[in-house]
């Protein structure tokens, strides 16, 4: 699978427990409420969830769950089964192409009502602000990825070894490439994705890359480079303007 791919969920990481409850699980459903696929994201207010927006494309609602371990989940899922679930309305970045679904992959979930029990936020990084974490020798920038979904993932021929859990998991990847040309550009960033640091992995999509060990949601999980989960992982930028233009319109109408 040499095509780019879309990615998202934790490879080689540990269960994240209480480390992130404003991290959830997003299902996805269209306009007659047949389920779609499911992604992570990022609560940014009591009713802003941010996601990608490859996720919130061609639907029109999402149910959003915030629990740890989300095993009792039954496929097609639907309902939330014994899971407490937010329901809300989808939005894609205005400029989302799905041809290119990189370039503008940011959407989000405006929810209905408030998430109850959770007080702590993911919140936007400054403009342009990674700009300063250009890759210099013996300088690793570090980053803080957390998601639901494939925890590894293989070939058809052992896709028997595929793993799958419906956990939250966190790794710890770093900054291998920014602003280059091609799939970077300006808009997104390739972690690493190996045995140390763990990264993301295909299957899923939409959850945060904190900067450090911050709640500087610096970007959210877009894309992968083999179906192996292995090498790299795609991050899209939420640092530059355009993005948290689209973002602020559902933040600043609460």
């Amino acid at each position: 699978f040499s095509m780019v791919g879309i990615a998202g969920a934790i490879t080689d990481g540990e269960p994240d427990g209480d480390g992130h409850p404003f991290v959830g699980l997003a299902l996805f459903y269209d306009e007659n409420d047949e389920y779609m696929w499911r992604c992570s994201g990022t609560l940014l207010s009591e009713t802003v969830f941010l996601t990608a927006g490859h996720c919130t494309f061609s639907t029109t609602k999402a149910r959003v769950l915030f629990d740890a371990d989300l095993m009792e989940l039954e496929y097609p899922y639907p309902d939330c089964g014994p899971y407490t679930c937010y329901e809300g309305d989808t939005y894609a970045h205005p400029e989302y192409d799905d041809n290119l679904f990189y370039v503008h992959d940011a959407g989000v979930v405006v929810l209905n009502v408030p998430v109850d029990g959770i007080s702590t936020f993911g919140v936007l990084p400054e403009l342009d602000s990674l700009d300063a974490l250009m890759p210099a020798r013996g300088q690793k920038a570090n980053f803080t990825a957390v998601g639901y979904g494939l925890q590894a993932s293989f070939p058809d021929g052992a896709d028997w070894k595929t793993q799958a859990d419906r956990i939250r998991m966190v790794a710890y990847p770093h900054l291998l490439q920014l602003n280059a040309p091609g799939m970077t550009g300006d808009f997104s960033m390739l972690l690493s994705n190996n045995h140390t640091t763990g990264g993301t992995c295909y299957g899923d999509s939409g959850g945060p890359n904190f900067l450090e060990k911050s709640n500087v949601v610096a970007g959210i999980t877009s894309y992968g480079m083999n179906v192996a989960c292995a090498g790299t992982g795609g991050v899209f930028r939420t640092d530059r303007e355009n993005v948290q233009d689209f973002i602020n319109i559902y933040l600043l109408a609460e």
